[in-house]
């Protein structure tokens, strides 16, 4: 009985090894026939991982090699003495494009940076940091492959004859020296222009311009100047509408621009920081043509003319400032009739007019320079009625608009040019004459307009083929916005524009003072 038991113990201890030795006999053979499928997603996220690697990767050898400029040469005796007045637009470009091993280039400015002026109405109120948009020229200078002299200084005088040029350092420091004189063997202007005020008194005065960094702090310490004293203590209705009212003279892109970036300030952290008074706020822009933008497409006008409407800002088109006093704009409107308009903050952006030393140049050529506007050139850029002299940019008077993208265009095409008159370090003026003419004539290539009109809106006229393309609303903001930061000189700029823009979204616009 007993062996009877341990035998039917067995037998079943032997039926179950057997089977579970062929349940895993099974399972290793249906493992072995259908293997698991690896997913897609798999590579997806191996490559976007490889991609951000690698693009940090770019990015830290960039910045690393924009810190740490390798070695240059040295001032050549034997080369010629390039110099270039101004760092704007044109002189940078230049910059940029000139191999320095040709020459001995010497850079006069009254700034040691660039700026990029297309984003200046956005540090106004706050949205971009003023050190964001400039860039230091010696973060240019530095990596080209001769040193390249800076003086910071006003020229003063050209003297066209005798090709020297007068420098003076007007800066606050005063050294053993602050005037000096530099010859020169070629001589590049672009000194830009100033703000034109078309004589109307009290301008200057009263009025803040929106051209240099300094006009934007400026503006933003005269705008919260305005905010805190009408929330100061028991202020009179009629004086806290006269503070709180901001006036833009100029329905150029500049005045347009400025104007939406009040309004977003206004809307998006004074309405918060400021309730009591807020709603007081009042934002005019004053035009003296028919109507905003005029180099826009009419279909763009009205957009911009009504985004403005919705948005509470008034444009007084078919109106002229005639006076400026403390308190008061005198304008005069289409049907000549006169009117006071009581302001808080004036900011005038109308145009440009000619430097002093741009002036006193003109007077030097009276025969070939005959241009009231700015200076004359070829169509080589080459200034009429000197020689071994060009000039570019806002200063000079050309057929073409007083625009970054132009500036940015002749700079390029000039620095081929000199690159190629380089080649010859005796050449001629004949010789000159055959380069220039072996080297297409300057042909400008707009790339298109574009602004900001406030809301997250954007307008933006684009040539396409024989036409134009006109798009307005928060995509053409985004395509603003994407167009500025390929436009922005170097990966620190571009970085540090892309985080004041992030910072702004997250935690608002700073209404401290300055």
């Amino acid at each position: 009985m007993q062996s009877q038991r341990v035998f039917r113990a067995a037998t079943s201890v032997a039926r179950r090894s057997l089977l579970l030795s062929t349940s895993r006999a099974y399972s290793s053979v249906s493992a072995a026939a259908q293997p698991v499928k690896k997913s897609k997603w798999r590579y997806v996220t191996r490559g976007a991982l490889g991609l951000s690697v690698g693009a940090v990767g770019l990015v830290g050898y960039t910045a690393y090699s924009q810190r740490h400029p390798p070695a240059q040469a040295e001032f050549d005796p034997s080369k010629k003495t390039l110099v270039i007045l101004g760092t704007g637009w044109g002189s940078t470009s230049i910059l940029r494009e000139l191999d320095t091993d040709k020459f001995n280039v010497v850079v006069v400015s009254p700034r040691n940076y660039f700026l990029f002026t297309p984003l200046l109405p956005s540090c106004t109120v706050g949205t971009i940091e003023n050190r964001s948009i400039m860039e230091p020229i010696r973060y240019i200078t530095r990596h080209k492959k001769r040193e390249v002299h800076l003086f910071e200084g006003d020229c003063t005088d050209i003297d066209p004859v005798n090709k020297t040029i007068t420098v003076s350092d007007n800066s606050e420091i005063k050294g053993a020296v602050s005037n000096t004189t530099l010859k020169y063997d070629y001589l590049v202007v672009g000194v830009g222009a100033e703000n034109q005020t078309f004589g109307v008194p009290g301008v200057r005065e009263y009025g803040c311009f929106l051209k240099e960094i300094w006009d934007a702090k400026k503006i933003r310490a005269r705008l919260m100047d305005c905010i805190e004293t009408a929330a100061f203590g028991d202020q009179p209705e009629e004086e806290k509408n006269r503070l709180l009212h901001m006036v833009v003279v100029g329905g150029g892109p500049t005045g347009v621009e400025y104007a939406a970036e009040l309004h977003d300030f206004l809307t998006d952290d004074l309405a918060v920081w400021y309730p009591d008074i807020a709603g007081r706020i009042k934002i005019t822009l004053i035009e003296a043509m028919p109507n905003v933008l005029p180099s826009f497409s009419k279909q763009l006008i009205e957009y911009t003319e009504s985004t403005f409407s919705e948005n509470e800002i008034k444009v007084l088109t078919k109106t002229a400032v005639k006076e400026v006093n403390e308190k008061n704009i005198v304008v005069e409107k289409a049907d000549k009739t006169r009117e006071n308009i009581p302001y808080g903050l004036l900011v005038w952006a109308t145009g440009n007019t000619a430097r002093p030393i741009v002036k006193g140049l003109m007077e030097k050529l009276p025969e070939a320079q005959t241009g009231r506007r700015g200076l004359l050139v070829d169509d080589h850029l080459m200034l009429l009625g000197a020689k071994d002299i060009f000039a570019l940019g806002d200063c000079t008077f050309t057929k073409y608009p007083p625009l970054a993208q132009v500036a940015n265009q002749q700079g390029t095409y000039l620095g081929k040019l000199l690159n190629e008159i380089a080649d010859k370090q005796e050449a001629s003026q004949k010789e000159v004459a055959e380069i220039k003419e072996e080297l297409n004539t300057f042909t400008y290539s707009h790339s298109g307009s574009l602004a900001y009109i406030g809301a997250e809106k954007a307008i933006a006229d684009f040539p396409i083929m024989h036409g134009n393309i006109s798009a307005g609303g928060l995509a053409t903001f985004m395509v603003w916005r994407s167009a500025y930061l390929s436009k922005l000189f170097s990966v620190r700029q571009k970085t540090l524009v892309f985080a004041d823009w992030c910072k702004q979204k997250i935690f608002g616009r700073d209404i401290g003072r300055e």
